[in-house]
């Protein structure tokens, strides 16, 4: 649910959440957080993203809600101090946000990995709780990806329904310095915006004003970032429409491909 805004527009999710009745078995494997694509027998024409890294973020965890403690433990993102992670949001039904992230991350994963990339996810299913959102950004820059994107289902007002991309604001405080990446975050940004859409025909957030964006400072997967990354709120969990379309597998696929597609065109396509 939307949390206190401090220097910019905020949305986030909130609410406890637990299981996912509505959705498949991932198919997936699980394990370790890094994934390598294979290599040999493809053609380069056929693998444009080899030798570039993705971070894929599932946003919150399964595990979250039975580790209060750990949970709420205050980090230092730069310009302030906030919970090392949250519980996340969930359907009516209970379709929770963090079975949600995991299942399309899985399956960008796949598509990425088929096009040459190496993709590190920040957790695989396979950490009792977090990790904090200061991991979460270590991780990324530790892998020195070519992009990051932090995939997430929001807790907003049940009247409203849609999707938005979260731009990292300029933050140069403390321990954070984005200044280098806010440019090709926005640009980032922009594909997400424009390849999701494409993908699921999804609206922007009808309660979110700047058609589908949002810029923000209080995030620290985003104030810690050195490498170009960008948040998606793939639609509003606790709206109706959007919920149904969330827990729909054929729908996830969809929203995985438009994701895939934004940053396999941020990858090979040159800035300017």
């Amino acid at each position: 649910m939307p949390t206190a805004r401090p220097t910019a527009r905020v949305t986030a999710s909130g609410t406890p959440a637990t299981g996912s009745p509505s959705g498949p078995a991932d198919t997936s494997s699980a394990g370790a957080s890094a994934s390598t694509s294979p290599t040999g027998g493809a053609s380069p024409a056929g693998r444009p993203l080899a030798g570039r890294t993705v971070l894929l973020d599932p946003g919150h965890n399964p595990g979250n809600a039975a580790h209060a403690t750990e949970i709420n433990r205050q980090v230092d993102i730069g310009n302030s101090h906030k919970e090392c992670d949250t519980t996340g949001t969930e359907t009516d039904a209970g379709y929770s946000e963090a079975a949600y992230t995991l299942d399309v991350s899985h399956r960008i994963r796949d598509i990425l990995q088929g096009l040459g990339a190496t993709v590190v996810l920040t957790q695989d299913g396979d950490r009792p709780w977090g990790p904090c959102v200061t991991e979460r950004a270590a991780i990324g820059n530790s892998a020195h990806a070519d992009a990051a994107i932090s995939v997430h289902g929001d807790g907003g007002p049940a009247s409203g329904s849609g999707f938005h991309v979260i731009l990292p604001a300029k933050v140069v405080a403390g321990v954070a310095d984005n200044a280098a990446i806010v440019d090709p975050s926005r640009r980032l940004g922009l594909l997400v915006r424009q390849k999701f859409q494409a993908a699921t025909g999804e609206p922007y957030a009808d309660y979110i004003a700047d058609q589908g964006l949002d810029t923000r400072s209080d995030l620290g997967g985003l104030n810690l970032s050195t490498v170009p990354k960008v948040f998606i709120e793939c639609g509003n969990m606790r709206n109706a429409g959007d919920a149904k379309r969330m827990t729909d597998p054929q729908w996830r696929q969809r929203a995985a491909q438009g994701i895939a597609d934004a940053l396999t065109a941020h990858l090979t396509t040159p800035a300017g």
